[in-house]
């Protein structure tokens, strides 16, 4: 914690650790903002950074676990202003935190009218310098989260329009920044505007998220050992997610979707999935779970996790996933 001289404090989330937020970090977070006198907070960083500042400014000093037992009754007293710093989801833009709670083993959306941020300052410029992994990761949850809600049942024109315009400015991107060569390479200027149509798409497909709230990818690792690395986790469940939905249900708005991706890639839509993955790795290598110091023995009892604690998500599934399906998934991608 800093003082400035225009009269403000600064509170560097590092502090708390690097992973996502978890109840011990707000807590302390929230006893640390609770020893100043202030009517604004105003959180620049990525989405950990964002959602941790959502709770401080409901909770008035109240610990986290309060705050989620009792959110319809809270009423925030200070303006809260967000400003992204990643390509990410659009948590500038919810009403939603996710939070890692230890104490009960789970991961945790809460959500509430008072967590709705006052102002989002989306400032394109703050990603550059973003290293090459953040860029990666933090862009890769962007679309796997486009790609599920547009499949979501809950999905709507309006939602699918961003949805659509997201995977192709993301995709499009890639491909750029692909073409550019490593980093450090003749073409670094070439590399670094490439990654322009992702700071284009921040206010449009942040617009669209927070209509459909689809995470299977993201839910099925957040039980996980691997939840430390949560975009990274979604990427190595992605595809895999994804060909579990053809095998149930290979209709519909899969198929739409499928030839659009294939579309960009220049690939056979019978290949789309195998083609994506192989133009991922080139920016971000997959991993399987046991990299992630998963064990055989972990899977079911994460499988049996994920289906009782992530219900609220899980149901916006393209189609329903359950225990047997989720298991299986697991396994593959063990």
């Amino acid at each position: 914690m800093e003082p400035y001289e225009n009269g403000a404090n600064v509170i560097l989330v590092d502090k708390y650790g690097a992973q996502e937020p978890i109840n011990v970090m707000i807590d302390e977070f929230i006893a640390d903002a609770g020893k100043f006198d202030y009517d604004r907070i105003v959180a620049v960083g990525g989405g950990a950074v964002m959602d941790m500042s959502k709770v401080v400014a409901v909770a008035g000093g109240i610990s986290i676990d309060d705050v989620i037992d009792h959110l319809p009754d809270f009423r925030r007293s200070v303006r809260l202003v967000l400003v992204p710093t990643t390509c990410d989801t659009g948590s500038e833009v919810t009403e939603i935190a996710a939070i890692n709670r230890t104490r009960l083993g789970c991961k945790a959306g809460i959500a509430g009218p008072e967590m709705f941020a006052d102002d989002a300052v989306l400032v394109p410029e703050l990603l550059y310098g973003l290293p090459d992994h953040v860029f990666a990761t933090s862009s890769l949850d962007v679309l796997v989260h486009s790609v599920e809600s547009t499949l979501s049942p809950n999905s709507t024109p309006y939602t699918r329009m961003f949805g659509y315009g997201a995977m192709k400015m993301i995709i499009s991107g890639y491909k750029a920044v692909a073409e550019a060569g490593p980093a450090g390479s003749p073409r670094q200027v070439q590399r670094t505007d490439a990654r322009l149509p992702d700071r284009l798409r921040l206010c449009g497909y942040r617009l669209r998220y927070r209509r459909v709230r689809c995470r299977a990818c993201a839910e099925l690792s957040a039980g996980r050992k691997i939840s430390y690395a949560p975009r990274e986790s979604n990427y190595a469940m992605f595809t895999g997610v994804l060909r579990n939905y053809m095998e149930i249900k290979p209709e519909g708005e899969i198929l739409k979707m499928n030839q659009f991706i294939a579309d960009i890639l220049g690939c056979d839509v019978a290949y789309v999935y195998d083609e994506l993955e192989t133009f991922i790795n080139k920016l971000l290598p997959k991993k399987a779970l046991h990299e992630y110091g998963v064990t055989e023995q972990d899977l079911p009892e994460f499988a049996d996790r994920v289906i009782k604690t992530q219900e609220r998500l899980m149901k916006n599934c393209f189609v329903p996933l359950d225990y047997d399906r989720v298991l299986k998934i697991s396994k593959e991608l063990y």
